[in-house]
């Protein structure tokens, strides 16, 4: 069971990496004037959202073998609040792979500033989740 926690830990990092930087090469493109500085933060893009993907999906797999192996947290209520939160993610994840694909396209119309306020969702729900693991309140 450890060696699945750490996993689950060391793909969750991966995973919150890529949702850190994205929507901050998205804040860069949309201010972005240069073709040349666009079309590299598209290939950049692209690549780190290969990452968060491979990240997210091996976070959420070791997950689900550390509930499978202990399935005694889903009676916790924490956990499913955890949970919520982690769909929320997921939520998050796709919809920074639309508005990477909108910006691969050139049809992004979202400001910088709303991208700046869309990178914070996932610092509120990293929080929100460490603080549910660390000292299950409920």
């Amino acid at each position: 069971m450890l060696w699945l926690k750490a996993f689950h830990i060391i793909f969750v990092v991966t995973w919150f990496a890529g949702l850190f930087y994205l929507p901050r090469l998205f804040v860069y493109h949309a201010e972005a004037s240069e073709p040349v500085v666009r079309e590299r933060l598209k290939v950049m893009e692209r690549k780190l959202m290969i990452m968060t993907h491979i990240g997210g999906a091996l976070a959420v797999a070791f997950g689900i073998a550390m509930l499978v192996l202990a399935p005694g947290f889903l009676r916790m209520p924490w956990m499913h609040v955890k949970l919520t939160l982690v769909a929320l993610l997921i939520v998050y994840h796709f919809w920074l792979l639309h508005l990477k694909n909108r910006f691969a396209r050139d049809a992004c119309g979202w400001s910088s500033k709303r991208l700046r306020w869309f990178n914070e969702i996932p610092s509120i729900l990293l929080v929100a989740i460490v603080i549910l693991v660390v000292v299950k309140p409920f």
